[in-house]
């Protein structure tokens, strides 16, 4: 399940990835969210928070996230994606080279730094979930 976090700056969009995800997910939560904050801002600032392994994204849900970073290529600005793992922590960073914009991988304890980062406000602070869209 992807659950949008609605306690960020407005010129982010920020996701926290939980259980198993699937396309749905994308078509109801992720897609209308970027493609409001592009068509508002003209840029893909992006954050997805990792609370499951990536094995519980079912392959139409691998395929709908290669089509936002496709479909997007030209406004991605800033994304991090929080996990525990360095593996893919080192993946995002590494990723960032090859595409358009700035990609960091962080740890999950470390979500106000990525969300000042992301949204290019550095006194932006993470509120609280208790406002998430599912």
């Amino acid at each position: 399940m992807i659950t949008q976090l609605t306690d960020v700056p407005n010129t982010m969009v920020a996701f926290r990835a939980s259980g198993e995800v699937t396309r749905e997910d994308f078509d109801k939560i992720v897609l209308p969210a970027v493609a409001e904050l592009v068509q508002r801002t003209d840029n893909l600032n992006y954050l997805l928070i990792l609370d499951t392994p990536l094995k519980n994204f079912t392959f139409s849900a691998w395929i709908k996230d290669a089509l936002l970073g496709l479909n997007n290529l030209t406004k991605w600005n800033r994304c991090a994606i929080l996990s525990d793992s360095d593996g893919i922590n080192s993946f995002t960073n590494l990723f960032g080279n090859f595409m358009p914009g700035e990609f960091k991988g962080y740890k999950p304890e470390q979500l106000e730094e990525a969300v000042a980062w992301v949204s290019g406000e550095p006194e932006a602070v993470f509120q609280d979930e208790g406002d998430s869209k599912e």
